[in-house]
């Protein structure tokens, strides 16, 4: 869009959880409003209501049409729901679930459209939105199928680790007949030129993890790393991909070896983020790469037994809005450098003034 200060589209989530309370806690320090515009696909009626339960000032909301008329110093609302929904904290209601889809198709359609630079997604219940227009696992899957594509990695972030997954949101019991040489090498792919693009790494070290404890042991628990991921290991190192492993998962993670690569790539769910939860937990984010758009979210879920009761932690939610910010701008430097491969040699020099998912700005 051309702009120093980007808008961050928010699309409101659902409305009996903790959504709205993290994104009025977010913005409610003004400090915010200085790295992005934010604008909420939503309800201004239910964002009032949400505030008036946590007792917090209501006076900078503001309501437009459309992201063009954002005031950069507001909250800004775009009302995607009737005015008549019903506010019910803590349950799960198919009127939540409506209202959800309902934002984050608006939230996409202008994503799509270039109206925001990038999205961060409050947490949805998983249940309640299943519809006719929604039949996805989550998040992740149904914003691969708007942008038509299968080339996509669902990455946990933090300041100190990174991990991906080969397989989302899954049955365990079917988890082994997904994991494939093309699988992992098509998500080591990915994950590399995610590595350089969005967060500006040059020359990304990935570590891939194994699927059976101990890495199989050699066969006698299991052969997929033998005849499934280490070939899918040495084809990656051919295509010039620095990828190592497998390792066991409770040894790279309890030796602390993960701290010697940019970025993991875990076979299944649990397996990775399991562990990034406990190592990253309230400063973790979610961040679809491969898409052309960029979309992060917080890492936790709807929380709805502690609705309305303001304990409700925005640190992750502030973290994805910082993750949006950082990824938007170091993809405007990746292109530039694509298009001009003269202006790496100035940008790579060793003045500790590179731009990096760590040190891109200054954090509130």
């Amino acid at each position: 869009m051309g702009k120093e200060k980007i808008i961050i589209g928010i699309s409101q989530g659902d409305i009996n959880g903790i959504g709205y309370e993290v994104i009025l806690k977010t913005f409610s320090d003004s400090r915010m409003m200085e790295m992005c515009t934010p604008v909420v696909y939503g309800s201004s009626k239910v964002a009032a209501y949400h505030r008036k339960t946590l007792h917090m000032d209501t006076s900078n909301l503001n309501t437009i049409q459309k992201p063009s008329e954002a005031n950069p110093k507001k909250i800004n609302m775009i009302n995607c729901i009737s005015d008549d929904i019903r506010v019910e904290l803590g349950k799960i209601t198919a009127e939540a679930g409506e209202a959800s889809y309902l934002a984050l198709e608006a939230a996409v359609k202008d994503l799509k459209a270039g109206e925001i630079d990038a999205l961060v997604t409050a947490p949805i219940c998983k249940d309640n939105i299943q519809s006719d227009n929604f039949k996805f696992p989550g998040h992740t899957e149904y914003l691969a199928s708007q942008f038509s594509t299968d080339n996509f990695l669902m990455l946990m972030v933090s300041d100190t680790l990174k991990v991906g997954l080969v397989t989302t949101h899954v049955p365990v019991s079917k988890i082994s007949s997904l994991i494939t040489e093309e699988a992992i090498l098509k998500k080591l792919r990915i994950m590399e030129k995610s590595m350089i693009q969005d967060f500006n790494i040059e020359k990304p070290k990935i570590a891939v993890l194994s699927l059976n404890p101990h890495a199989g042991d050699g066969g006698l628990l299991g052969n997929e790393e033998k005849e499934i991921i280490i070939p899918a290991i040495e084809k990656a190192r051919k295509e010039g991909i620095i990828a190592t492993g497998p390792f066991p998962t409770d040894g790279f993670f309890g030796s602390g070896l993960y701290k010697h690569h940019d970025a993991v790539l875990a076979m299944y769910h649990d397996q990775g983020l399991g562990p990034f939860k406990a190592l990253s937990f309230d400063r973790g984010i979610n961040f679809t790469a491969g898409l052309p758009v960029i979309r992060t979210s917080p890492d936790h879920g709807t929380a709805f037994d502690i609705t309305g009761e303001g304990k409700a932690s925005p640190a992750s939610f502030r973290e994805a809005i910082y993750a949006a910010i950082d990824i938007h701008k170091n993809r405007i430097e990746y292109n530039e450098i694509t298009k001009n491969p003269l202006k790496r040699f100035n940008i790579n020099q060793p003045d500790d003034n590179n731009s990096t998912y760590q040190n891109n700005n200054k954090r509130v």
